[in-house]
């Protein structure tokens, strides 16, 4: 995947600096997605996978899976925290990020390049993508949330 860092939103909360790629779309639970011919790329934003520290599991359904929006695509295992992450759509998983099983740290190495997640095959991407957010509405959000953290 290759992302023109010129068009990338960044912000810095406290010691940490978020980024977020202009040419994807977000769901408010933190995933990214690339479309990519008909197909939806979703991987962890780096917003979400920095929030919840080093990830030692990562299981991704299963190629062939049927989701229904909000369905667990991945569940997470962290230093810090156990968590599902929730398909953006309804759809079919066509592939999943096998690298995981033995390389879950890829998804905090590098979140939007070698540590995605999985590709779903939407079923109606056109009604269903209404549901995300662009870069620049999603670093909003997650703004909020780390400094509102920071508060806490």
């Amino acid at each position: 995947m290759t992302n023109n860092s010129n068009d990338d939103i960044r912000f810095t909360v406290d010691k940490f600096i978020f980024r977020f790629p202009g040419n994807l779309l977000y769901s408010s639970e933190g995933l990214w997605i690339l479309k990519e011919n008909g197909l939806l790329r979703i991987g962890m934003s780096d917003f979400i996978q920095q929030r919840n520290g080093d990830i030692a599991f990562a299981t991704v359904a299963e190629k062939g899976s049927e989701l229904g929006a909000g369905d667990e695509i991945a569940s997470i295992e962290t230093v810090k925290v156990n968590f599902s992450l929730p398909a953006p759509m309804k759809g079919r998983v066509i592939e999943a990020n096998t690298s995981l099983q033995d390389s879950p740290e890829l998804i905090n190495q590098d979140p939007y390049g070698r540590g995605w997640l999985a590709i779903l095959q939407p079923e109606n991407l056109e009604c269903d993508q209404t549901t995300l957010m662009t870069a620049e509405a999603y670093s909003n959000l997650a703004r909020q949330q780390a400094e509102a953290e920071l508060k806490s």
